[in-house]
């Protein structure tokens, strides 16, 4: 069995066959997909999905960094309120993205603290967002110190595992990007060891090799545990039975 821990297959791209494409990672042996949220736009789809595939699907409820703008505290609010709606499982996806733009940088790291206060207060895990923000995001995480979190997408280097990890006992999110030919993520895979590794697809985005360029979509996280089996010169279906156990217990699924 499969765990994608991260996939937006709630969003547009998905809208003329998203029933299909649950199918299809079934075939795969997906059996579990986490639906992490983006803003408040996002939330009425996601749970339409979680509500017709509540025997795969799983979600985590959040303001992503993107989104982030002059309304943060009304859109905050907005989804604060969530919490009490649905069983998520997780607060995300959340975080600092500061590649596009850093204008709301300041807003991002407020934002970020307050929602891991929220995830503690909760006791639920938290998937972090980080892209071009590994510092600000290991100070913040070192001033709300958390239980348990996921790097969604890590891409960092073995120095950069050894620096998340004295903030916590993080979990690594690995996707598409580690089939990538200039990815040279080998290193970073050995660092984080196994036993903290879960698979993602970050679905439609990051497919993986031989679909790169195209939508991605949960049946293609097959080729993200192939190449991490082999980096690791282990068999396939022991990265799928120890990534899957890691998923289930870093959202405490039973």
């Amino acid at each position: 069995m499969i765990f994608d821990t991260h996939t937006h297959i709630y969003l547009p791209e998905f809208d003329n066959d998203c029933g299909d494409v649950v199918v299809r990672a079934k075939e795969k042996s997906v059996a579990m997909m986490m639906l992490p949220n983006v803003d408040v736009e996002t939330i009425a789809p996601l749970k339409k999905m979680i509500n017709q595939n509540p025997d795969c699907c799983v979600a985590a409820m959040g303001l992503h960094p993107t989104s982030v703008a002059e309304d943060y505290k009304t859109v905050l609010d907005n989804i604060a309120v969530e919490f009490a709606e649905e069983n998520y499982k997780a607060v995300g996806e959340i975080g600092i993205d500061l590649y596009w733009d850093a204008t709301f940088r300041k807003e991002q790291i407020e934002v970020f603290a307050e929602q891991l206060h929220w995830a503690k207060a909760m006791s639920l895990p938290v998937i972090i967002h980080n892209r071009e923000a590994l510092s600000d995001t290991i100070a913040v995480l070192k001033d709300v110190m958390i239980d348990r979190f996921v790097m969604h997408s890590f891409g960092g280097t073995p120095d950069d595992v050894k620096s998340v990890r004295e903030v916590g006992d993080a979990y690594f999110g690995i996707n598409g990007v580690v089939t990538f030919k200039n990815a040279k993520l080998e290193d970073t895979i050995k660092e984080i060891g196994l036993s903290r590794i879960v698979v993602e697809t970050d679905a439609p985005y990051l497919a993986p090799v031989p679909y790169r360029g195209k939508r991605n979509e949960p049946a293609y996280i097959v080729n993200t545990i192939v190449k991490i089996a082999e980096i690791l010169d282990i068999p396939q279906e022991e990265v799928e039975r120890i990534t899957y156990k890691n998923a289930c217990e870093l959202f405490s699924i039973e």
